[in-house]
């Protein structure tokens, strides 16, 4: 996939879901509203779902530990959305008001509550409302024939049969659901010129899709599941006893959405602690500024690249952010922060001392277990051990040798020292360009220790890569790129 056909298959879903809206709007005012009531109560439900959406949940501050998943969770709005799709009638009398009408309804009311946080500058990404209304409508599309009285509908609309029907469509629209989330996610991850190939070389392969589409998958298991079976229930409910079905199941889920609030705030102080704590080698003047971030950016994108998700990759994160703790617990800290240099029973002793840190942090054992086993042997390493130990080397490498030379030296060291298979990983996401990177603030503890100031703070895969050149040395002359001095720009494969 190259650049510009990302951007066409993002306007391609953004576009679809307008014209689609418009076209039930235009319908439905032509047509007249089928069933006025039950058009206005779905509406106010789905656009109350809208409006208590935890918008902007994100950190700002902390895009490498985001997850595609709790960015935007609206399951009022989806299960109500999924509900009218899925609606084939109403107290026993049925229901016409077909796919143009289930689109003009949601689109409407999820964008009539989604305006007050888009005028307060909190507005949800366009990709889930775009995907919400088009899967909405593909829901529709299936299920809205079985509505009409056919033979075929007649049959399949009543007792098992009918049940099974439900579950059917619910599991085609989960997978409509995560095609597109798949598909718009890596068409965001391919930055501009990344398929020329640096330096004249060969085309490189854009984000694969299939990591991204098991995360999507296994998102759904959870949440996204609850939803789907809730939205079939509602419909089932609405269709026996009458609209005073929606407040029954509305309540629950709004109070969902409110505790998963709460769960979120606390995910979100979670973040906040490892991410202080991983910026405490920065402020002691252990390692270089902006290091545990670049490692946990490069090496989340690393991990998406061989087939890692979901919890693996937020260990992986974790582990990444926090793997140079241990350098605290040394009497004399190791010149620059580069642990890779350092004989191998010296970066073992490290990588215990921060892994017995890391326990104390509450977050998953795996987290330490990563810590711990980054400087063993690559054989007796799990995956994310593996990756962090690449990545870590690479960074601290780049940042005196430059991108290439310090690639082609962890190419020399794969007979022992780091996976064949993980630094090639690495030479492919960097010559896509590698993580995006914004301006960091100026350096934090001693300049001696820490290199210069100001280093570039890697954001997640997923985003465009824009090099940015920060930051000064220390002795007051303008540093290079952010890729040469933290090892994200574009680097030839080989």
């Amino acid at each position: 996939m190259r650049p510009r056909a990302g951007r066409l298959i993002v306007a391609a879903v953004h576009t679809g879901a307008v014209l689609l809206t418009l076209g039930g709007l235009s319908s439905t005012l032509w047509h007249g509203v089928d069933d006025p009531a039950t058009a206005l109560a779905f509406a106010v439900l789905i656009g109350l779902g809208e409006l208590t959406r935890r918008a902007g949940t994100a950190p700002a501050a902390l895009p490498v530990l985001a997850e595609p998943r709790e960015r935007d969770p609206a399951p009022t709005t989806a299960a109500g959305s999924l509900a009218y799709a899925l609606l084939g009638e109403n107290a026993g009398h049925p229901a016409h008001h077909g796919v143009l009408q289930t689109a003009a309804v949601v689109g409407l009311a999820a964008g009539l509550g989604a305006l007050p946080h888009v005028l307060r500058g909190r507005g949800p990404e366009l990709d889930h409302l775009a995907r919400g209304i088009l899967s909405v409508g593909f829901a529709a599309f299936c299920f809205q024939p079985f509505a009409d009285e056919t033979p075929l509908a007649v049959r399949l609309g009543q007792g098992p049969s009918y049940a099974l029907l439900l579950i059917l469509l619910m599991l085609l629209t989960a997978l409509c659901d995560a095609v597109l989330a798949a598909a718009l996610r890596r068409s965001r991850a391919v930055p501009r010129g990344a398929l020329r190939g640096a330096g004249g070389g060969p085309p490189v392969p854009a984000v694969p899709f299939a990591p991204l589409f098991r995360d999507e998958l296994r998102g759904l298991v959870g949440i996204g599941s609850a939803v789907c079976a809730t939205g079939a229930v509602m419909a089932l409910g609405v269709a026996a006893v009458g609209l005073w079905a929606l407040p029954v199941f509305a309540v629950p889920l709004l109070l969902a959405q409110v505790s998963f609030r709460r769960y979120a705030a606390v995910r979100t102080t979670n973040r906040e602690t490892i991410a202080s704590l991983a910026r405490a080698t920065e402020v002691a003047g252990c390692t270089r500024p902006g290091h545990a971030h670049r490692v946990a950016a490069l090496g989340r994108a690393v991990g998406r690249e061989l087939g890692l998700a979901g919890t693996e990759l937020t260990v992986l994160a974790y582990a990444a952010l926090m793997h140079d703790i241990g350098q605290l617990s040394l009497v004399d800290p190791v010149p620059g922060g580069a642990t890779a240099p350092l004989p191998a029973a010296e970066q073992r002793r490290i990588a215990l001392l921060g892994g017995a840190v890391v326990r104390q942090t509450g977050v998953p054992p795996a987290v330490a277990v990563v810590v711990e086993r980054q400087a063993d042997p690559y054989e007796e390493q799990p995956l994310a051990a593996r990756i962090v130990r690449a990545v870590n080397a690479y960074d601290e490498l780049a940042a005196d040798d430059g991108g290439s030379a310090a690639l082609e030296r962890l190419r020399r060291g794969t007979a022992r020292d780091y996976h064949p298979d993980v630094v090639e990983a690495l030479a492919r996401v960097l010559a896509r360009g590698g993580p995006a990177t914004v301006p960091a603030g100026p350096a934090l503890g001693p300049a001696t220790a820490a290199g210069p100031a100001g280093p570039a703070i890697p954001e997640p895969a997923g985003t465009p890569a824009t090099p940015v050149t920060t930051g000064e040395t220390s002795g007051g002359t303008p540093s290079a790129t952010a890729g040469a001095r933290g090892g994200v720009a574009p680097v030839p494969p080989g």
